[in-house]
């Protein structure tokens, strides 16, 4: 046999003799081979560099990535997550018309589609982009889906068509047709009211404002919480099998949706305190005005219809004035001056809008009492609107719902005038006598609008006459400030004033005037 140290020792193939090798060479051989392909080679018993650099890739498979499919959380029904952020990308617009009444909708179809347009200025205040929007003739909205199944199939296909990721609907959706027509549509949908209250909640800038629109949001949200699946299922008992889950889920239990109600009406009512504890500053400084016989002049109107940009004309203000809806929320109140020199305040309100959410006019209410409280409303209107009557009607809808409003005397200032047509102009001075028309970004009208407004404003009704010491010259002063002054003298024992003043200062200097005496 062979020896196991020398495994070959000799082979006869071909006529050619092979050298036996030693056990410690065949091995040598095979660390040669494993260095050699590793980068280096041994030889007697150094190393030296090989040329070999390893199994090289192709750049081509270097430089790209591979995706790997199937990888992908992304719900793509939307209709399974129950807490949603507002956040519209790409969307699809959906109204109706042909409802019998006002409330429900548009009557025609040029109403239907002027609101429509309206309502795709808001998705884009939202941060939006349109894809598309379309309109229904129906009498009244479907109970279930709010378009019928035949129209919301037809809504599916044009979603997936142009690939949004929204639809918003023209009206105010019960919790039940948002849900049905989510399960049609596959994407998110949101109403016109969710719209509004997204985008004030993002031009809120004050603490009060925050609040206000926090408390609309809740009260929106509250009727809409949905369940979501067998983790909001209350516990209670029976067999496996049955109603309940057997043994050890026996008992009362409350459902996570009954715990989100109970957690939203608590923050709903902290809230509610604290607007309220806001009140009472506002209501200091009315009365202040009050006292001091300070006539106080509300701007409202349509959003964009130009209220910013009057205040800024009329009293150098610098608020925020940007071509959007809803640009500003937070009341402003300046000190503005009549032609005829009396001091008043101009007091810019939040703007209006159809189908106003009644959670905002709620939340809203201390703000919107300005208008109530206002000596005189200018009522600002967007005169190159579409429809400016129905921005008219929209606004008076609202003052409606506030106690003391439509008391208020009521200037209809039609504004932009540089970009209105003439005849839209004229049909609306018919048909709002004394209608003054401006331009804001201009200034034409604006000296008119000063005359009328320092016309409209409450005149003092106590005649005064008496002659005030020269110590008091503070008095002298509220009377130019606050007061009609018919003519003044100068005289050795002070200064004769005849004119009219509020019954305070009427007061005041009658008690001066005795002393002087």
């Amino acid at each position: 046999m062979n020896d196991p140290q020398h495994p070959v020792t000799r082979q006869e193939e071909n006529d050619e003799v092979v050298v036996p090798r030693s056990a410690q060479e065949v091995a040598d051989d095979v660390v040669a081979r494993v260095l050699a392909r590793a980068g280096t080679a041994r030889h007697d018993g150094g190393t030296i560099h090989s040329s070999y650099d390893g199994d090289q890739l192709e750049l081509e498979e270097r430089t790209s990535l591979r995706r790997v499919a199937g990888l992908s959380t992304e719900l793509e029904d939307v209709t399974e997550v129950e807490y949603r952020q507002l956040r519209l990308e790409r969307v699809v617009l959906v109204g109706i018309w042909g409802a019998p009444s006002s409330e429900e909708g548009a009557t025609t179809a040029e109403e239907a589609e002027i609101s429509l347009r309206e309502l795709a200025a808001l998705a884009e205040t939202a941060g939006s982009e349109v894809l598309d929007g379309l309109l229904q003739r129906r009498r009244n909205p479907d109970p279930g889906t709010f378009l019928g199944s035949g129209k919301a199939a037809e809504l599916a296909s044009v979603v997936a068509a142009v690939g949004a990721d929204t639809v918003v609907v023209d009206a105010e959706l019960a919790p039940s047709q948002r849900r049905a027509l989510e399960d049609v549509v596959r994407v998110k949908v949101i109403d016109r009211t969710a719209l509004i209250l997204d985008i004030f909640a993002q031009h809120a800038k004050s603490r009060e404002g925050k609040a206000q629109v926090e408390l609309a949001q809740l009260e929106y949200l509250l009727p809409r919480l949905r369940g979501w699946g067998d983790s909001m299922s209350r516990q209670a008992g029976g067999q496996v099998g049955g109603a309940g889950a057997g043994m050890g889920s026996r008992g009362p239990g409350e459902t996570k949706i009954e715990l989100d109600r109970r957690r939203i009406r608590d923050r709903m009512a902290k809230l509610r305190r604290e607007i309220a504890a806001m009140e009472p500053a506002r209501v200091t400084k009315r009365a202040n005005r009050k006292r001091h016989a300070i006539p106080s002049v509300a701007i409202a109107g349509y959003t964009n219809a130009g209220k910013s940009s009057l205040l800024n004309r009329l009293t150098g203000a610098g608020v925020l004035v940007e071509n959007a809806l809803f640009a500003t929320l937070d009341p402003t109140v300046r000190r503005a001056e009549a032609a005829d020199g009396r001091v008043f305040t101009l007091t810019d309100t939040v703007g209006f809008v159809r189908s106003l959410p009644h959670q905002l006019v709620e939340a809203f209410r201390s703000s919107l009492e300005e208008v109530a409280d206002a000596d005189l409303v200018l009522h600002v209107v967007d005169a190159s609107h579409p429809d400016p009557e129905g921005q008219i009607s929209a606004v008076r809808h609202v003052f409606a719902d506030i106690p003391g409003a439509m008391d208020v005397p009521e200037i209809i200032v039609l504004n932009k005038a540089d970009l209105a047509q003439p005849d839209v102009v004229a049909r609306l001075r018919s048909q709002e006598p004394g209608a003054i028309v401006v331009s804001a970004h201009t200034g034409e009208g604006i000296d008119e609008l000063q005359a009328l407004i320092a016309d409209q404003l409450p005149r003092p009704g106590v005649p005064v006459d008496v002659v005030i010491p020269y110590d008091r010259g503070d008095l002298v002063n509220r009377v130019h400030l606050h007061g009609e002054i018919d003519s003044e003298e100068h005289t050795p024992a002070g200064t004769a004033l005849r004119g009219r003043v509020d019954e305070s200062l009427a007061a005041e200097l009658a008690e001066a005037a005795v002393r002087a005496g």
